[in-house]
């Protein structure tokens, strides 16, 4: 019996000291609801203002032309850098997705929204836009214009730049000549594409006719001797 009191006075003292441990410093902490008031600091407010001459991290940019398409107010004419083939597939794959709603996917402004019902988009096609600097498009994709809102939440400034080579290319596309193609693809443009053929269908597989049984020929009768 004194055993069993010990043990359940053991048991007791350890939960006591375990429940005391349990404080809620961490979750009921002094601190200030977002914008609250406060007489701590001499402006009266909780919220602090950034530090003077900080960046937060991945937003130096330096480079003006690079994140705002334009150097001293005026839209660039050139890419901030190289342009690769595999930039243009990006832009290709981006216009395709934020784009070609509206523009439709060679850029005459004929997406599928606007054939039912949305605002007549731009085309890219028409001589002023055929001579917009590429600094135009990214600063267009950037703050919005008309009745097209902002990308700049959605396309990161890189991508802005893909795009606007991409719709360079389908100007460009849109407005070749035989002297653009070389002379050793040409003959390409002759023969146009070719279109697939239809798999031949498949023969009916042969099923074999169940063969029938031999007809059983009357037994002879044996002739009574």
């Amino acid at each position: 019996m004194n055993r069993n009191r010990q043990l359940r006075s053991a048991s007791l003292t350890a939960a006591m000291i375990l429940l005391a441990g349990c404080r809620q410093d961490m979750h009921d902490q002094p601190r200030y609801k977002p914008l609250a008031a406060t007489d701590f600091f001499g402006d009266g407010r909780s919220a602090r203002p950034e530090v003077e001459g900080t960046v937060a991290r991945g937003h130096l940019r330096i480079d003006s032309a690079r994140y705002t398409g334009k150097v001293g107010g005026q839209d660039v004419d050139v890419f901030p850098f190289p342009i690769t083939r595999a930039d243009l597939y990006r832009g290709q794959e981006r216009f395709n997705i934020y784009c070609s709603p509206c523009h439709s996917r060679v850029g005459d402004g004929n997406g599928m929204i606007v054939r039912r019902g949305f605002r007549q988009a731009a085309s890219y096609h028409t001589e002023k836009l055929i001579k917009a600097p590429v600094g135009h498009f990214f600063d267009v994709m950037t703050n919005g214009f008309g009745a097209m809102p902002s990308y700049a939440s959605r396309i990161e400034p890189d991508d802005r730049w893909r795009i606007a080579a991409y719709v360079r290319v389908l100007q460009f596309s849109q407005n070749a000549s035989l002297g653009d193609v070389p002379v050793n693809r040409r003959a390409e443009i002759d023969k146009g594409p070719e279109t697939p053929q239809p798999p031949a269908p498949a023969a009916p597989a042969a099923t074999e006719s169940p063969q029938q049984a031999p007809a059983k020929q009357p037994a002879k009768q044996e002739k009574a001797k």
